[in-house]
């Protein structure tokens, strides 16, 4: 009886011990499977924050860029503005001086039919010179004549007109009959309108 219950108990011993093994492989298994399971989970979370970020950093990028754009064009057409201000100043800037200018250029032409009536071939000569080189140095800062003619219709917004007379001939009612004083412009601005006579 005693060897029995020894053999029992060394059973009993041995049992346990295999119980506790296989509870403990149990776990094992238990805790690898976990591992398992939560690795997975894990990545993902990552993996998803991962992107949230990437998609962060790309909507940044992208608002960047647009106000790096718009600024490039604001400043873009700020060179633009500032360079057409500048040649409009300097434009005007010289406006001053060739107004001034312009009634030496009709005495000049003034003299120049009086000089044409003389026959002094060589006089003649030197007077169209220094006239055609002032005109010339004028042409080249910008002015230029405002073109018009005995015959051509009247335009209040193009001409002034001084005084009205008889028309000579039915053709010319209503339009110019005279030219009394060129017109000028500098540049595409009309600084002096040609002032004339209209038949009526």
């Amino acid at each position: 009886m005693a060897v029995l219950l020894l053999f029992q108990k060394e059973n009993l011993l041995k049992g346990t011990s295999y119980m506790s093994k296989k509870n403990k492989n149990t776990e094992d298994v238990k805790d690898q499977v976990e591992e398992v399971l939560d690795t997975p989970v894990e990545e993902a979370e990552s993996k998803t924050e991962e992107v949230d970020a990437e998609t962060q950093l790309k909507e940044e990028l992208e608002k960047e860029k647009d106000k790096f754009l718009r600024l490039f064009a604001e400043f873009e057409n700020y060179k633009k503005r500032t360079s057409k201000e500048r040649i409009e100043l300097f434009k005007t800037a010289s406006q001053d001086v060739i107004q001034s200018m312009l009634p030496v250029l009709d005495d000049f032409d003034r003299g120049m039919k009086e000089i044409e009536k003389s026959e002094d071939k060589d006089l003649i000569k030197g007077v169209e010179l220094i006239h055609n080189k002032l005109k010339e140095t004028l042409k080249s800062k910008g002015l230029s004549e405002v073109e018009v003619a005995a015959g051509d219709a009247f335009n209040a917004d193009d001409h002034e007109a001084i005084t009205q007379i008889p028309a000579p001939s039915e053709d010319l009612k209503g339009k110019i009959v005279d030219v009394i004083e060129k017109g000028y412009k500098l540049g595409d601005k009309v600084i002096r309108f040609p002032k004339v006579v209209t038949g009526q």
